[in-house]
């Protein structure tokens, strides 16, 4: 799917995930509104390493194109 084509209001975390990461962690509930939130923030991250793949000239965006997530540090949990 290219960028024209993709659409600019799809939620790119999984909702269940996240609540129940939050509801394990500190027993707190979780608005629906947050998802909105994160997935603007995720989208947010993707464009700023796509740039910087693209910089770099590079097909294929890596770790360290995230701004502040060098790829030094071991992920928390694999996905």
């Amino acid at each position: 799917m290219s960028e024209a084509e993709a659409p600019k209001n799809e939620c790119l975390v999984v909702a269940s995930k996240v609540k129940n990461y939050i509801r394990e962690s500190s027993q707190l509930n979780t608005s629906a509104a947050v998802m909105d939130i994160l997935s603007a923030q995720v989208k947010s991250l993707c464009d700023k390493a796509v740039e910087n793949a693209k910089k770099d000239g590079r097909k294929t965006v890596m770790d360290r194109d995230f701004p502040g997530f060098g790829g030094s540090e071991e992920p928390a949990a694999s996905c």
